[in-house]
């Protein structure tokens, strides 16, 4: 994989010729590429040329964007053959943020069916036979396979943390609108969230500073033992016997270390968050697609098309109940957030599933979103056949810096135990 801070710093420093990087990212993708299938276009030799010009501290390096967010010279599909030749005018707000920053966009990654569950063609660079999950595959697996230091993906319900577990790599997903989602393909107005992925935390956050003009750069500090919050018992689902050994060990090297491991029990509303984050997407999903479901209905896959139909039948007063239950969640989720720095949970129930008709469930991740808080995977760990599993950091709205440094603290920790 490729750091994007320390790419960014051998640029700098002249230490790193631009066309060496290029040239070496375009020999991975035409080695690699065709059985991944991270992208749904790409051009690195575009991406060159507006490297050798950029200014800014992303330095010219290689960006890769998920194909829910708009570009103005890639097309934007969103998975679906509906909006097959779709050409936006404008860039997204972030993507244009990353460019005024020095980035050059290298192509569009794969992603499900207008980032739900609809499976695209990406594989797992860890196992071909399993999924990278989703819905941000291609960016996920992309940053695994060293096509690209660094993607831009989407969260409505698990979609950064979870493929980033799954694939191995560094996923961030920034509290609720700290990176502008104008101009991307909503799901969920309410829900849905940029995300960045990279090789390491440094990495995400110092791209993350780059792309919202908020400090959460961490690599010139010195993280501390922080005190974490271990979720007992699993509220919504049982993690796999691979994955509880992986949060176990998280937590017995996070103790090790000097942190406060302590355990906590979620208040009952966290039971009735998961089932209003699902009425909330479905009553939103169905309005935001509303366009394609009257234009042409016989393109929207069968899995997609009954969660549209569910959604079409949610009362208002439902979905202005659920948003309630948000309310009083999300205000329970201060409470406990007021005795921790981060919570600890798995990214996911195990590791990556074999076979691509599905990108794994995201069980661990949805209620989160809904907090609006910020929440990182970390990797580090992986099953006895080498398959990734990550842990997933939690932090209260608005403290993304002081996430992603518990979240650097932690990956030193697994990094030196291994």
């Amino acid at each position: 994989m490729l750091s994007a801070l320390e790419l960014a710093r051998a640029l700098d420093a002249g230490t790193l010729d631009i066309d060496a990087l290029y040239d070496d990212i375009a020999a991975r993708i035409a080695e690699q590429e065709g059985a991944i299938r991270a992208f749904v276009c790409h051009d690195v030799e575009a991406a060159r040329r507006a490297a050798r010009s950029a200014r800014g501290p992303l330095m010219g390096l290689p960006l890769a964007v998920k194909d829910n967010i708009d570009t103005a010279d890639f097309p934007s599909r969103y998975g679906s053959p509906i909006h097959e030749n779709h050409q936006p005018a404008v860039d997204a707000v972030t993507v244009a943020l990353a460019r005024r920053a020095g980035a050059a966009v290298l192509g569009k990654t794969v992603t499900t069916e207008f980032a739900f569950f609809q499976p695209g063609p990406t594989r797992n660079p860890h196992n071909l036979e399993h999924t990278p999950g989703g819905s941000s595959s291609g960016s996920a697996a992309g940053v695994a396979a060293g096509f690209f230091p660094l993607a831009i993906g989407t969260q409505t319900g698990g979609s950064v943390v979870r493929p980033a577990s799954f694939c191995g790599v560094v996923g961030f997903k920034p509290s609720f609108d700290h990176l502008p989602t104008v101009g991307m393909k909503y799901f969920s107005w309410t829900l849905d969230t940029l995300g960045l992925f990279g090789k390491g935390v440094v990495d995400v956050a110092f791209a993350g500073s780059a792309l919202s003009a908020r400090d959460w750069r961490v690599d010139a500090m010195v993280p501390m033992p922080p005190r974490i919050g271990v979720v007992e018992p699993q509220p919504w689902a049982q993690a796999d016997e691979d994955m509880q050994g992986a949060l176990e060990t998280a937590v017995a090297r996070a103790t090790r270390a000097g942190a406060a491991v302590s355990r906590i029990s979620l208040p009952p509303v966290f039971r009735e968050a998961f089932a209003a984050h699902q009425t909330i997407q479905d009553f939103e999903a169905t309005r935001a697609l509303a366009a394609e479901v009257d234009a042409a209905p016989e393109l929207i896959s069968p899995v997609l098309m009954r969660t549209l139909e569910d959604g079409a039948a949610i009362e208002p007063a439902a979905y202005d109940a659920a948003l309630e239950v948000a309310r009083q969640a999300r205000h329970a989720f201060a409470e406990v957030m007021s005795q921790v720095d981060v919570l600890m949970m798995p990214s996911a129930p195990g590791a990556a599933p074999a076979g691509l008709a599905s990108t794994g469930s995201s069980v661990f991740n949805r209620v989160w979103t809904l907090m609006g808080g910020p929440s990182v995977n970390v990797p580090g760990l992986a099953t006895t056949g080498g398959l990734p599993l990550g842990i997933q950091l939690i932090g209260p709205y608005g403290r993304d810096r002081a996430t992603l440094l518990a979240a650097r603290w932690l990956e030193e920790c697994l990094a030196k135990a291994r």
